[in-house]
């Protein structure tokens, strides 16, 4: 795995600065601490930081083509290259090294843009072509790589892997982007079709950016997409035995490497089926790592230890404590731009301990989105099979009903129905956009001021799951939602936290239930292999049947658990308090201050949970200093307010 950076002039070729290029480089040393290299040419400048997997020797970047041509910098890995590479040397292709990055320099000569199609992997990689004069940016199908880039002040194009990459560079104009504040209260972090800087974007999964010289910068294209309308016909019997094969050879072809490699085993249902194919295609024991909390209703170390003995592995497993909140500046550092998914702070705790042994960790995630495992999901298939029994005119009395009904935060889940009763009165997307929203419409408003609401020009965070579910290419209500998840939720939170924990600790962390042909695969199970009686991930657990008892395919799913709202109460109580006063906060101008004091006194007075709103205040105010220097002293920069 690795880190990208670089520059390109798409007007005229003005000459790059290498060092400029380096310097942007370098602030993702953590990507790639094993080497680092700059190339230029006539408007044009890529850099690299390498954290060497395959041909460890041969595979330097960025690299350039024997005849000067091409150019790449990359980050990613090619699971089925040596596959493309003995269809190009069949097609008279000769090969300097072993590496997957070649790959990608003869496919693009080979193919064009369709190269994209052939790769099998996770990448994120730009490439110029000097007899065509064109930066060529790609991301992956599912968004596994980040790449971020904007246009800065002379007209100049930028990337890099991270946004901290394109803020070393002087000319990227630096204002908060009120649309992406709103977004974060929403999600709980900034999606990818957004960013906290304004003019800053991210190019999107399944997508190019193709920009030739003398022309605008356009558009991004799709390149690939997920299609939930055209269910198989197949037998369940067959159906489970392509599962079987699909799942094995997603882990296999991600087990090839050149240094030590193992997983993370939580004990779940994802993870512990990656090792069992791993153990499956292993000569020796898989290293594998778990990490055990302090609490025993939030500690899954049992269920590993379980599948590490029937499977032989060389396990470890480091226990954290329930006020493991000192990572909390490391993780503000890593991810730029806010993030609230409070279980960054377990898998960067993971990734540190998989980081001892190993330089490669397989992971569980991706499972839950394409094969319908997340328990909202049985509650929104519930609830849209009684909003279709519910006349128009009932749905919107039972709307009312849900407004009117108390919050019951303290109570039994039995009386806890003001949301449900709520959904019931919304269409079928907007539901769905509100099930997952961290922080709901009523609450944001009540914190924001004037300013923010002006700025914001009726802009909702809700609304890209809205739209999306509205176009996906789905036949139900549960097939929209997936595929909303798929193109929202995964890149930008899932992907994006493991992404940024992993590489913070140097790790390449692969992900085998996210290839893309399991994905389509499990696109194509009708609605009742998904999700079946209340069973999420049904025809997955029944092909697993064979290697996983039922203690572990059938057991209540929990997950990384925080317990945010405990520190706010406790040892973060202070922290609640000060976030109130927030110099940064302030200075932005787009909160009520005496709403968040409201906020956070209600929660230390146990009257409400705001927990994870604090959270996401606190984890915004350390990226607006950060990025902005928004709080300090002097400032460097103002936010705007158009």
């Amino acid at each position: 795995m690795c880190g990208i950076a670089g520059l390109f002039h798409p007007l005229v070729p003005k000459p790059v600065d290498p060092a400029r290029i380096r310097a942007m480089a370098d602030t993702l040393a953590h990507r790639g601490p094993d080497g680092s290299g700059v190339w230029t040419g006539p408007g044009v400048g890529f850099g690299h930081r390498r954290l060497s997997i395959i041909d460890l020797e041969g595979g330097v970047q960025p690299m350039v083509s024997a005849d000067a041509r091409l150019a790449v910098t990359y980050n990613g890995e090619i699971y089925n290259f040596r596959e493309v590479r003995a269809e190009l040397e069949a097609k008279g292709h000769v090969f300097r090294t072993d590496s997957d990055t070649e790959v990608i320099l003869a496919a693009w000569l080979q193919w064009g843009e369709e190269c994209l199609s052939r790769f099998n992997g996770m990448f994120a990689f730009a490439l110029y072509d000097a007899d065509r004069d064109c930066l060529f940016l790609a991301r992956d199908r599912l968004g596994v790589k980040p790449l971020f880039y904007a246009t800065i002040a002379d007209g100049g194009l930028i990337f890099a892997s991270e946004l901290k990459g394109l803020l070393a560079h002087p000319l990227l104009r630096r204002e908060v982007s009120p649309q992406a504040v709103e977004d974060y209260l929403t999600l709980g972090y900034v999606p990818d079709d957004a960013c906290l800087v304004e003019g800053v974007r991210k190019l999107p999964a399944g997508h190019f950016l193709m920009i030739r010289r003398g022309r605008k910068v356009p558009e991004p294209s799709r390149w690939w997409d997920i299609d939930f309308s055209s269910p198989s016909r197949s037998s369940a019997a067959s159906l489970e035995e392509e599962m079987v094969e699909r799942l094995r050879e997603a882990v296999r072809s991600r087990m090839v490497a050149d240094v030590p490699l193992g997983a993370f085993l939580s004990g779940g249902v994802d993870s512990s089926a990656v090792v069992a194919f791993m153990a499956e295609a292993s000569r020796a024991a898989v290293e594998t790592c778990s990490i055990g909390f302090s609490e025993a209703d939030h500690d899954e170390t049992a269920f590993a230890k379980i599948v590490s003995d029937r499977f032989a592995t060389s396990h470890r497993t480091r226990r954290v404590a329930a006020d493991d909140f000192a990572l909390i500046d490391t993780l503000a550092d890593a991810f730029d731009e806010p993030f609230a998914d409070a279980s960054a702070l377990a898998t960067y705790r993971v990734s540190e301990l998989a980081r001892e042994r190993v330089k490669v960790a397989l992971s569980g995630d991706g499972a839950d989105e394409a094969f319908a495992g997340y328990r909202r999901y049985k509650l929104f298939s519930a609830e849209e099979r009684m909003r279709g029994l519910l006349p128009q005119g009932a749905r919107a009395f039972v709307g009312r009903l849900g407004d009117a009904y108390p919050k019951l935060d303290w109570a039994p889940q039995m009386f806890r129905a003001k949301t449900t009763l709520q959904a019931l009165g919304q269409s079928t997307e907007e539901a769905y956009a509100l099930a997952v929203s961290v922080t709901r419409p009523l609450a944001r408003s009540r914190l924001y001021s004037s300013n923010l609401r002006h700025a914001l020009q009726g802009h909702r965070g809700e609304q890209r799951y809205i739209e999306a579910m509205r176009t996906a290419p789905a036949r139900d209500a549960l097939g929209r939602a997936q595929y909303a998840d798929l193109k929202i939720w995964l890149p930008g939170d899932i992907l994006t936290k493991v992404d940024r924990t992993s590489m913070a600790v140097s790790l390449e962390a692969r992900e085998p239930l996210l290839d893309h042909r399991l994905v389509e695969f499990a696109a194509r199970l009708p609605t009742r292999m998904r999700l079946r009686g209340g069973t999420g991930k049904y025809l997955m657990k029944r092909a697993l049947g064979r290697y996983l008892p039922d203690d572990i395919l059938y057991r209540k799913k929990m997950g990384f658990v925080t317990p945010i709202s405990a520190w706010f109460r406790g040892p973060l109580a202070g922290a609640a308090e000060a976030i109130a006063r927030s110099p940064a906060l302030s200075e932005l101008g787009w909160f009520d201050e005496a709403a968040i004091a409201r906020a956070a006194a209600d929660h230390r007075a146990a009257r409400a949970d705001h927990g994870r709103l604090l959270w996401q205040l606190l984890m915004l105010d350390k990226s607006l200093g950060r990025i902005f220097g928004l709080g300090e002293a002097v400032p460097q920069y103002r936010a705007s307010t158009k």
